[in-house]
């Protein structure tokens, strides 16, 4: 069995902690503009990752699953809003909402953008920096797929909460009742396989029109 990579292990871990940092603080960003002041006043709008860190879901098993091979599985703090800020709560959460896996967007376009730059196109750039190259795959990858599994509309994720808004009330109400719920049907995707089937076409739909 081959060791593993350490350098590859600890890129993959910081272009995941500086993603997760990107779309907590988006969050946090939107909320404090759209009147909620919440996030910013326990310092979360911000990029410093150690205001967004969970121990067990930003390093433990991050660290696990890259060092394994096995799918990520991460999360960082969530961003506390108080919904009584918000002129337009239901609208606006949504919003919030959004702004996490836009943002993971936004950092693969440049990733990608930067990618065409230095390899004028190419498939491959002679001549690149191998770790340049590495920073820059696993930049791309990374966020597409945070992206598009946030977007699954399960709730507590941030697809979960756009569809929510999106919903007439006394729908999105019932359709709230699966939030306690929602991890346990995560995993469950997840043991049956059914959770890449689920994010693999749309990521790679997405990756493709990046490259």
């Amino acid at each position: 069995m081959p060791s593993p990579d350490i350098a590859q292990i600890l890129i993959a871990f910081a272009v995941l902690l500086f993603s997760l940092t990107v779309h907590e603080a988006a969050h946090a960003f939107t909320a404090d503009r759209l009147g909620d002041p919440t996030a910013r006043l326990l310092g979360r709008v911000s990029l410093n990752p150690a205001v967004h860190i969970d121990p067990i879901g930003t390093v433990l098993f991050p660290l696990i699953a890259i060092a394994t091979n096995l799918p990520v599985i991460g999360w960082a703090k969530p961003v506390p809003v108080d919904g009584r800020n918000l002129p337009h709560f239901r609208r606006d959460f949504m919003l919030i909402a959004a702004a996490g896996p836009v943002s993971n967007l936004v950092l693969a376009t440049l990733a990608a953008v930067i990618w065409r730059v230095l390899s004028g196109g190419a498939v491959e750039a002679a001549g690149v920096p191998e770790f340049v190259v590495t920073v820059l795959q696993r930049m791309l990858l990374i966020n597409v797929l945070l992206a598009v599994f946030n977007m699954i509309p399960i709730p507590p994720l941030d697809g979960g909460n756009v569809l929510a808004g999106l919903l007439p009330p006394q729908l999105a109400e019932q359709y709230d009742r699966l939030r306690p719920w929602g991890f346990l049907l995560l995993y469950a995707l997840m043991l049956t396989g059914m959770l890449s089937a689920i994010v693999g076409p749309p990521a790679e739909l997405i990756l493709s029109w990046l490259l």
